[in-house]
């Protein structure tokens, strides 16, 4: 079985073929995708695709780099959006001071109201995090310590330390096609060390296209390759990790219904 933890289905990228894209993945033995609202203005088309498709489901939230369009956004209103029975993921959310585009301040306030409504909600928190490893692990700590709260690390190029302290606190990590890249051995000593409970994979399609297609745009289908690469990284069995990382995802996301 095949599942992609993160994909932006409401991206320009797939605007005029978006269907024949879904399609694609299902032909790949894609079996759930999990849709990524990154600003509150686009939930109502992030929702929809997952109200359209049974194997999709979405998430509510806003990106730190639209942290400072969000400066009204409450606990409340995300817990009102997140009510819906497709939605099973709060964010994704984080703190991200490589391109800076919103203050950091403003990223830290965002980010809160998100754990506040991801902990009421009961619902997964998806976390975006870059150049901010030890600010990250400071505000997951003071997060988890309000109350149980459901962690994913998307898209991890953080470093080992950031890893131990979050896995320390239950949280589980994704890992994308940057794993196959050449220059990503950072990433990879991670991956290796990540218990093998506590890790999924993703595409963060239309980004990051893992190799062979590499320079293309990135597609769900493309979940197998960063995958195998995984599998492969972690000496496990094709049909033994599956099965293991299908595991790991329903754990994680326990709204989403297994396949038949």
């Amino acid at each position: 079985m095949l599942i992609d933890s993160h994909v932006n289905l409401h991206h320009p990228a797939f605007a005029e073929d978006r269907d024949a894209v879904i399609a694609r993945a299902r032909q790949a033995g894609v079996a759930r995708m999990l849709t990524i609202c990154d600003k509150i203005e686009n939930f109502a088309h992030v929702v929809a695709i997952a109200e359209a498709h049974a194997d999709i489901y979405a998430s509510v939230g806003a990106h730190p780099h639209y942290a400072k369009d969000h400066g009204e956004l409450s606990a409340d209103r995300l817990v009102e959006l997140g009510l819906h029975p497709k939605v099973v993921g709060v964010g994704e959310t984080g703190l991200d001071q490589y391109y800076k585009h919103s203050g950091f301040e403003d990223q830290m306030r965002v980010f809160r109201v998100h754990a506040e409504a991801a902990r009421r909600l009961d619902k997964t928190l998806i976390i975006h995090t870059r150049e901010a490893d030890e600010a990250m692990g400071d505000l997951l700590e003071e997060e988890a310590g309000k109350g149980p709260l459901r962690i994913l690390l998307h898209c991890y190029t953080s470093g080992a330390a950031l890893a131990r302290r979050a896995l320390a606190l239950g949280a589980y990590i994704s890992f994308s096609g940057i794993l196959t890249f050449k220059n990503a051995e950072d990433v990879r000593a991670v991956a290796r060390d990540v218990p093998l409970d506590r890790i999924i994979v993703e595409t963060d399609c239309p980004y990051l296209a893992p190799v062979p297609h590499r320079g293309q745009r990135c597609e769900p289908a493309h979940v197998a390759d960063v995958q195998a690469y995984l599998l492969r990284l972690r000496g496990l069995e094709e049909g033994e990790g599956s099965a293991l990382l299908a595991e790991n995802f329903f754990r994680l996301f326990p709204q989403i219904a297994r396949p038949a």
